[in-house]
């Protein structure tokens, strides 16, 4: 057994339970992927992260993602609760506001506002993305009766670490009133080699501009409560779109119903980089005993290679985005 420091915080939210969950394990250098991957799926949280030594000398931190089945080599929730947790416990300490993670998708800035708000930003990776094939325009067909042809057009493929099915509503309500096949969902997820699916539409609220909702089922989530990684790959499709409009900052509403009530703070800056942010607050603090090494037993884990990103989904077009993966600027 080994003993570290641990966290579980709820990521884009003030409210504890109001946000997505996130188990945080301190100075896990002496753990293995076995272990780490055992650790995830016994919280069996959306993910589990674990903080080590940066490899790189521009790194402040490295993080490992964790979702209960396998390694993600970016995600948006863990990233921003990672700094948080990182600047909390004091293992770094701002730089004019900025600092860099390391993970397996390279290396990414993250913005500390220095105000009231303390919201935690980080830039996502570099988004490509491509329209849907011709079975999984069949699938999503099956999935929505009704959609119209130009809904199912403007459906992606975005990989930005993960890959992401991103499906546009109509109204913010046929968003919060889908009840999906999660059957259809997960088949049409397998299909195209993505991690989840999510569907969004603009919103005319008071607080939010956008609601969105992430599924999630081949990984063991059936809804996420609130993505931050999806909420970027749908910044980046939106951009695509219109991108004068995308540019601005929006506010994105998530959660409300599972009974949560997140909100991601997604811009677009002028290199058409993606940033995702939000609050964060602290629900346990302590310490954990867990195995540094697993010897036995049926769990199998998947490491994630250090490269921009995952390209199951397989023949991404430079017309439907940069396949760039930027490192963090000097």
């Amino acid at each position: 057994m080994s003993n570290h420091r641990f966290m579980q915080i709820d990521v884009f939210t003030h409210r504890v339970g109001f946000g997505n969950a996130l188990a945080v394990v301190f100075d896990a250098d002496d753990m293995d992927i076995e272990s780490m991957q055992r650790f995830a799926a016994w919280t069996n949280l959306s993910e589990s992260v674990f903080l080590l030594q940066p490899d790189d000398a521009r790194a402040d931190y490295r993080v490992r993602i964790f979702t209960p089945r396998a390694e993600l080599p970016f995600a948006g929730h863990p990233s921003v609760g990672s700094a948080f947790a990182a600047l909390h416990a004091g293992i770094v300490t701002a730089r004019d506001g900025t600092l860099v993670q390391q993970c397996a998708a390279g290396l990414l800035p993250v913005r500390v506002e220095a105000n009231a708000s303390n919201r935690i930003h980080v830039r996502s990776p570099r988004a490509r993305m491509r329209g849907l094939h011709a079975e999984e325009r069949a699938l999503i067909v099956g999935l929505l009766p009704g959609a119209s042809r130009a809904r199912v057009d403007a459906s992606r493929i975005v990989d930005n670490g993960p890959l992401w099915l991103i499906v546009p509503f109509a109204t913010a309500e046929s968003v919060r009133g889908w009840r999906p096949d999660m059957g259809a969902v997960a088949q049409v997820c397998a299909v195209s080699a993505c991690v989840g699916m999510a569907v969004y539409a603009d919103a005319q609220a008071s607080d939010h501009a956008r609601v969105v909702r992430a599924f999630c089922p081949n990984d063991g989530i059936a809804e996420d409560p609130v993505t931050g990684s999806a909420n970027a790959a749908i910044a980046a499709v939106e951009h695509e779109r219109i991108a004068a409009r995308a540019r601005a900052p929006v506010v994105v509403s998530q959660g409300r119903e599972l009974g949560r009530d997140g909100f991601v703070h997604v811009e677009v800056d002028d290199d058409d980089d993606v940033w995702i942010g939000g609050h964060c607050v602290i629900a346990i603090s302590g310490s954990v005993d867990w195995p540094a090494a697993t010897i036995a037993g049926n769990l199998i884990a998947t490491e994630v290679a250090p490269t921009s990103s995952r390209t199951g989904g397989g023949n991404f077009s430079r017309e439907h985005g940069d396949p760039r993966m930027k490192t963090a600027r000097p």
